[in-house]
């Protein structure tokens, strides 16, 4: 009973998602070809108030939801990894469509070939969890 309100925020991002036509094929499509602004729109708002809330959150202004303050650890300075693994993030948004959040809103909509997706995602992490000692972070 204590996770319903994540459960309800939850939904309300995939209602947000679906209604701003952020899950769609089609506007996928159209940001990868360059031929719309809406999805860099939608990401350019993503990242702008991610921003402002960790900042607000640095602050101590936001607690966690148990009470205590949020400390945000230093991130490595590795360019490099993030230029990768930003490549192969991209390039597997690109082919299937859909980052990892959406894939689980559209399979609530009743596309079901995102199972697929799923799936193949999970044998993904998987493997990185495997050979996450073998790589170079």
């Amino acid at each position: 009973m204590k996770f319903i309100k994540f459960l309800l925020v939850g939904i309300l991002f995939g209602i947000v998602l679906i209604k701003s036509e952020a899950v769609s094929w089609y506007r996928i499509y159209e940001m990868f070809r360059f031929q719309s602004f809406h999805m860099y729109g939608i990401i350019g708002t993503a990242i702008a108030t991610g921003f402002l809330f960790l900042q607000i959150t640095k602050k101590g202004y936001i607690k966690s939801n148990k009470g205590t303050h949020i400390v945000v650890p230093k991130k490595n300075k590795g360019l490099v990894n993030y230029i990768v693994g930003g490549i192969i993030f991209g390039l597997g948004w690109a082919l299937v469509g859909v980052c990892p959040g959406p894939m689980y809103i559209l399979l609530g909509t009743g596309i079901y070939s995102m199972l697929i997706v799923i799936v193949s995602a999970l044998i993904g992490t998987f493997i990185y969890g495997v050979l996450k000692d073998k790589l170079p972070h």
